[in-house]
């Protein structure tokens, strides 16, 4: 069989699994990879689920061979290698070790623009986590003067971002080698993460509802019941992550529950709302977009400030809803350039949202600073009228030593 139906092969293999097409792929690799002459028993020439080519080898065997140069779509250095054993029995292990196997999102000349993604990564999740914790404390201590649907459901959106981005902390300490190892604690970090992002997608869900209802339905949000909201933010994404770990563990149940094996789509079960959600995220913002230009064209006002107020309004909303998210469905293609910028705008937009929800819906929202100032000027008012009383009980009482005086005066008299 040649080049192009190892091809075809290969591409059957990531459709149906590698289980009608192993005998093709077997065959190619067998015309592609000249077998040792081996007097005993020895492994036959086979092809695995990842692609690699594995010749015959005598058995009792480790054989040694170049990661894969392209894996779903992501590069990889082919300077590392990946071991399979041919056992005594002459039969291959189960499973090829690519543990060594680094993947290369850049060219190792441009290797330094995936550093700075990654430090930009780190930065944006800090600035993030503390401007949410500081919008955090601000909703708390003001929970009384700005009861209402809406800023509450403001505050349980950022509790998830900060939920969210606290786990992913926790996720950079898992290297490798933990990876490799399977450790049942980090298997428990990256459901809890995963039980949060969805969480965090599903109030982007509940805030396109809320505006939806508001602006393009004219229903009056006071019939809009705060447990629905809650049930549908906190409550049903937690059967979505048990199901998804209970298949994950009965499996796929290695490598911490990270990445996906070839022909199985257990992941989807969770990311699959996810996505449905951004969509239906999308319809909700074109709407509100539709009703705003609507009601700007009726206005009075001239025709940039219009396009101006609606396009502030808009990038106001894309964070809110996780439209930017919907960046990474696009494929920047093979080209370099394409793919640092992907990359930076990606690492950014993914960092800093937590960061621009904060401003955005607490640090400018006038409900908020109207509460803060009423609270700041009351609290200055307090403190001046303390202030007055201190001063007047700290100066002597007058009227005892006018009434002394003047009876020592009376008496010389």
């Amino acid at each position: 069989m040649g080049r192009r139906g190892v091809l075809v092969a290969e591409a059957l293999c990531v459709v149906l699994g590698c289980s009608i097409t192993r005998i093709l792929s077997e065959q190619g690799c067998e015309a592609t990879i000249v077998a040792t002459n081996a007097t005993g028993p020895f492994c036959n020439a086979t092809r695995d689920e990842i692609g690699t080519c594995w010749p015959s080898s005598e058995a009792s065997r480790v054989v040694i061979r170049p990661c894969p140069d392209r894996f779903n779509g992501v590069q990889y250095d082919t300077s590392k290698s990946v071991y399979r054993e041919c056992m005594a029995d002459a039969t291959w292990a189960r499973r090829s070790n690519y543990s060594l196997c680094e993947a290369i999102i850049l060219s190792k000349r441009n290797s330094q623009h995936y550093k700075v993604a990654l430090v930009v990564n780190y930065l944006g999740h800090c600035v993030s986590l503390l401007a949410l914790m500081t919008a955090f404390t601000i909703f708390w201590c003001l929970r009384r003067s700005i009861r209402c649907l809406r800023n509450a459901i403001h505050w349980n959106l950022m509790t998830t971002f900060i939920l969210r981005n606290a786990t992913w902390f926790l996720l950079q300490l898992i290297d490798l080698s933990t990876q490799e190892r399977n450790e049942p604690w980090c298997c428990i970090i990256i459901t809890i993460f995963n039980y949060f992002q969805v969480t965090n997608f599903f109030w982007m869900f509940v805030e396109g509802c809320y505006l939806h209802t508001a602006i393009v339905m004219t229903y009056s949000t006071d019939k809009l019941r705060k447990w629905i909201f809650i049930c549908i933010g906190w409550v049903i994404p937690a059967p979505i992550i048990i199901i998804w770990a209970m298949v994950k563990l009965h499996f796929e149940d290695e490598k911490c529950w990270f990445g996906k094996t070839p022909g199985k789509y257990i992941d989807y079960i969770y990311q699959g709302p996810i996505i449905l959600v951004l969509l239906i995220n999308f319809i909700f913002l074109f709407n509100i977009v539709t009703i705003l230009m609507t009601k700007l064209r009726a206005s009075t006002t001239s025709e940039t400030i219009q396009y101006r107020k609606a396009v502030k309004a808009t990038l106001v909303l894309l964070p809110l809803l996780g439209i930017t998210y919907m960046l990474f469905f696009v494929n920047p293609g093979e080209d370099e350039i394409s793919q640092v910028i992907f990359l930076y705008v990606n690492s950014f937009l993914m960092s800093f949202q937590g960061f621009f929800v904060s401003v955005f819906y607490c640090f400018l929202n006038g409900e908020v600073r109207s509460a803060i100032r009423k609270r700041w000027h009351r609290w200055l008012d307090n403190h001046a009228i303390r202030a007055r009383v201190t001063r007047a009980m700290s100066i002597p009482t007058s009227p005892t030593r006018i009434s002394f005086h003047s009876f020592k005066r009376t008496t010389s008299v």
